[in-house]
Parts: structure tokens; sequence; C-alpha cells
């Protein structure tokens, strides 16, 4: 029931938002080659169903985005959950990272395109950036707010490091993990496209910016919509992997 209110809610929500974007067409008076409506835009999207040209670039994001997005995910989650329980170095190195985390991962493109040159690795690259920080500092935050008493009673009954952080830090930290694993996603995702338009040939970012030099509006919006849509199942399914992961520990969800 929930389900189908869910599936209601959105179809009257983008009901709402296409009546309300005709709307502004008609009242603006705009050209379509300048402004798109709902219909030259389905056109747009069944052109490119039709040639795969949609699949294709679908594909070549997404797995652009699993490559990068997972490899800073690992590579966070473990520093993290090491540097939380060393706060001396942790002290150090929580300078670097507060400076180079609102750094924007497009302005390392020139070097990244450079020293990569234009391809897969480029926009991997960028998004393991995007990626890494929101998950290293959800770590770091969540490893020292771990219950002392967790720690206490594990190290009453002789648990060595290693299994500490894997059968107690890690699951009480996991929240904290699940809080910056969506951040991530976003990110991710937004700083993916944004790096297909620079360094990449395929994708789609490259879709909207072979549209633009085309003069066609309407494969521009369409790559668009498709960027949010995408987007929002990445999400969710970030969303079904919490709530996995939660069901192992038997953790109930919020």
């Amino acid at each position: 029931m929930i389900k189908l209110k869910t599936i209601i809610n959105a179809f009257i929500g983008f009901s709402i938002l296409i009546i309300i974007w005709q709307m502004i067409i008609i009242i603006g008076q705009y050209d379509s080659a300048l402004f798109p409506s709902p219909l030259h835009v389905w056109d747009g999207l069944v052109s490119l169903i039709q040639d795969g040209t949609m699949f294709t670039n679908i594909q070549v994001s997404i797995m652009r985005f699993l490559v990068g997005y997972i490899s800073a995910v690992l590579t966070a989650v473990i520093l993290g959950l090491i540097l939380g329980r060393i706060p001396i170095l942790w002290g150090v190195i929580d300078p670097i990272a507060q400076v180079l985390r609102p750094i924007s991962p497009i302005a390392w493109s020139p070097f990244i395109v450079l020293w990569f040159g234009i391809g897969d690795i480029p926009a991997i690259v960028i998004i393991f950036i995007a990626a890494f920080f929101p998950v290293l500092l959800s770590t770091v935050s969540g490893v020292k707010k771990v219950d002392q008493t967790y720690l206490k009673v594990s190290q009453n009954f002789g648990v060595k490091k290693l299994e500490l952080l894997r059968k107690v830090i890690f699951p009480a930290t996991f929240p904290y993990i699940a809080n910056g694993l969506h951040i991530a996603v976003g990110t991710a995702w937004i700083f993916l496209v944004a790096g297909e338009m620079v360094g990449a040939q395929s994708g789609l970012g490259y879709l909207i910016v072979d549209a633009r030099n085309s003069m066609r509006l309407d494969l521009v919006m369409t790559g668009i919509l498709l960027i949010g849509i995408v987007g929002l199942l990445l999400d969710k399914i970030v969303g079904l992997f919490e709530s996995w992961i939660n069901q192992i520990w038997g953790r109930a969800n919020n």
C-alpha cells in the first residue's frame, strides 16, 4: 500500500511539473528551438532509444560511476576506521582534508586530463575525489562517537584490534557511514556528468555537450532529465544496501 501511494504521489508530482513546464512555454511564448516542450523532449527521448544512444551512454556513465564510487568508498571507510582510532594522526590529517574537501573536483580537471588523457580514467578520478571526502569525514566522525562501553567490554574479552574494527567499531559506525554514502552518491554523480563534459567522448555529460553543439536543445533537456532519473535510482540503490546491512545486523531502519 505504501508503494502504491509512493507511485501515485510521484505520478502527481511529475504531472504538475509537466503542466508548469508547458504553461511557462505558452505564457512566455518561447520558441521550441530555445525552450523545448515536453512533447519535443519525449520525441527526443524516443529517438535516443531507437538508435541505442541512450542505453550506450547510460551504461558508460554508470560503469565509470561504479568504479570511481566503490573504490572511493572502500578507501575512505578503511582509512576512516583507522584514522578515527588514532586521534594524533587524524589531528595532522584533518586540516589537510578540510582544505582539500571544498575544492571542486572539476578544478583538478586540467591536471587530470594532462596526466590521464581523455577517456574513462579522468571521469573515474573525478568521481573518486568527489565521493572520497564525504565518506571519510563521516566515518571518522562515527568512530569518534562509538560508545566507550562497547570498547571496554571488547577489551575485557581480549578482542584483537582487527576484530574490534570489523565486529564492533564498523557496525557501530555504519549509520554515520551510510549518511556519507548518500551524500557521496549525489556529489559523485554530479561531478561525473561535469567531468564527462570536459574530458570524455561518451556518457550522459558528453551527450549533452554533443547535443548543445548540434543545437538540439530537446536532446539537451532529455539528457538533463536522464541524469536526474539515474541519479535518483542510484540513491535508492544505496538506500536498499543500507537496509540490507541493517537487516543483517538486526538493526531496525529509522
